[in-house]
């Protein structure tokens, strides 16, 4: 199984020497990630440190050098109690909120990475947590394509592209056929961490593509049996991963 590499939280205040671990790490195995940015994050958990002035300007070098990009949600605020369409979590920036409101919100998102330069149609949802809604005011602003559920290849439904993350990482890494997403969450990895990714990525390079090879693979159809074994699914890893503490 190939796997692509997605980063979320990426703003201006982000912890930056983590970030730089995992660039050095990406360019040792000769692969370039999805970084997820966050337009106008209000959230307080992700500002390790002072602003960088010059954020945008570092992600127009890195989209140089092949790096992708996402709109990670709006603010980053969770402020329901919604799982959504797929429930890893049971909170949301967006589930739960009126259609008109979630446009608005959206739309200033994209007005905001657009005018520093950031032009995106992919999306990646805080908490992984989206409904109809969004979707229907993703497609209104152009957006076609999302970073999540689970598959071994890429998805349409709905009128949108769904590039799958992986349900169980050490199964993905056993597997010989198909396509997945490593998520990294780089603020919170700790320091007895990083040898761990190290060798993952050392021990495993042929497996891991650019996020932009992972775009060019023709997606599937998904019905709406298959919509509902991947609520299940994430219904069931969130309920694991919950008494796992």
């Amino acid at each position: 199984m190939k796997i692509a590499v997605r980063m979320d939280d990426i703003t201006p205040d982000m912890d930056w020497a983590r970030f730089r671990f995992f660039q050095d790490l990406f360019e040792e195995t000769g692969i370039t990630p999805l970084l997820g940015v966050v337009p106008d994050c209000k959230d307080k958990m992700l500002q390790i440190e002072k602003k960088r002035g010059d954020f945008y300007r570092i992600m127009q070098e890195l989209k140089q050098k092949g790096y992708c990009f996402a709109m990670h949600g709006y603010q980053h605020l969770y402020t329901t109690k919604k799982g959504g369409l797929f429930p890893l979590n049971s909170f949301s920036e967006f589930a739960g909120i009126p259609y008109a409101e979630q446009l608005r919100m959206l739309d200033e998102g994209r007005q905001i990475l657009s005018q520093n330069g950031i032009e995106t149609d992919m999306f990646m949802a805080p908490a992984h947590s989206y409904d109809k809604n969004t979707l229907r005011a993703l497609r209104a602003l152009g957006f076609r394509k999302i970073t999540d559920g689970f598959g071994r290849l890429p998805y349409e439904y709905d009128g949108i592209i769904f590039y799958p993350i992986s349900f169980q990482l050490s199964r993905s890494l056993k597997r010989q056929e198909g396509y997945t997403t490593l998520v990294i969450h780089a603020n919170t990895v700790r320091e007895t961490e990083k040898e761990r990714y190290i060798k993952m990525f050392r021990e495993n390079k042929e497996k891991f593509i650019s996020y932009s090879e992972y775009l060019q693979i023709a997606p599937v159809h998904r019905n709406r049996v298959g919509s509902l074994a991947e609520y299940c699914m994430a219904q069931a890893k969130r309920i694991l991963v919950n008494m796992r503490g």
